[in-house]
């Protein structure tokens, strides 16, 4: 399927907060570690197309190259769930579509050498979501828009030989509120899985990559956030009973071998053609 010369295996893989289909996505990267790894399972956790944000004036070859890559793990038959976020929320009108091991959910609870874990996007616990969409939706173009002047920032930094910075990162940190978000969240879902006793709760939505042990009077559990492909550009891996973030290194990847060409995936099978164009239909894509 392609010409990486030897692939690492993955247990599971966990990617989440593409936003394809914005000016913040980092696909080519993202399409340079999706070909170097060959996973058994694949949790594609929400926000994979940003649909609120959507535009047919920019929609780049190599947005398109991630999706024609997974319908090609379609094709090959491996277990792919694609949990809904908000940002693809339009896609929860097919929950519980299946096609092969391909299927559409809310939220996934897998066994995992004997543990149970519970993999969902994270929205259904943002107040801002539940009471204010209109609110989530424009700050979700004030994020795209200060990615973009990031980049810019980060532009000037490379040429006068300075690091590159965060400019989101800087805010959420420095933000009484967005700390306090982020740690009621984790919080907040922990404990929902604990008292479910699951093993490990896996989420998405506020991109914030991590891995850790949270412990209660009723329990314990691991808490795993796989990040986001925008500004973090990381994703959770399961091996040998272990949990791993794994976070993209350009020096990990030849040159000729980011931005590849994928011409092969023009013969995907036609089923996972016609599942995605009737996904896009609204949209008049074409596959």
């Amino acid at each position: 399927m392609d010409s990486y010369k030897k692939k690492k295996s993955v247990e599971v893989v966990v990617i989440s907060d593409v936003h394809l289909g914005t000016y913040g996505c980092h696909a080519k990267e993202l399409l340079s570690y999706l070909k170097s790894i060959n996973p058994k399972t694949v949790i594609l956790n929400g926000d994979i197309i940003d649909i609120w944000q959507f535009s047919k004036r920019y929609w780049p070859k190599s947005h398109m190259k991630v999706l024609k890559y997974i319908m090609g793990w379609i094709s090959e038959g491996k277990e792919i769930y694609y949990i809904t976020g908000n940002h693809d929320e339009m896609f929860r009108k097919f929950v519980d579509f299946n096609m092969g091991k391909f299927s559409i959910k809310n939220k996934v609870v897998l066994e995992l050498d004997g543990k149970k874990a519970w993999f969902f996007h994270g929205d259904v616990f943002d107040v801002t979501m539940k009471h204010s969409k209109w609110l989530a939706k424009l700050g979700a173009i004030g994020y795209d828009f200060l990615i973009l002047i990031n980049r810019a920032v980060n532009s000037v930094s490379s040429f006068f030989g300075k690091e590159k910075i965060s400019l989101s990162k800087r805010i959420k940190d420095s933000v009484k509120s967005a700390i306090k978000f982020i740690n009621n969240f984790e919080e907040t879902v922990t404990t929902i899985a604990i008292d479910n006793q699951f093993d490990y709760v896996v989420c998405g939505h506020i991109h914030q990559p991590i891995i850790k042990e949270v412990t209660t009077n009723k329990g314990s559990a691991h808490y795993l956030n796989s990040g986001d492909w925008v500004e973090n550009l990381t994703a959770l891996e399961y091996n040998n009973k272990q949990w791993s973030l794994y976070k993209y290194d350009a020096a990990h990847y030849q040159k000729e071998e980011i931005g590849m060409d994928l011409e092969e995936i023009d013969s995907i099978d036609q089923s996972a053609k016609e599942l995605f164009g009737h996904l896009m239909a609204d949209f008049n894509f074409k596959f």
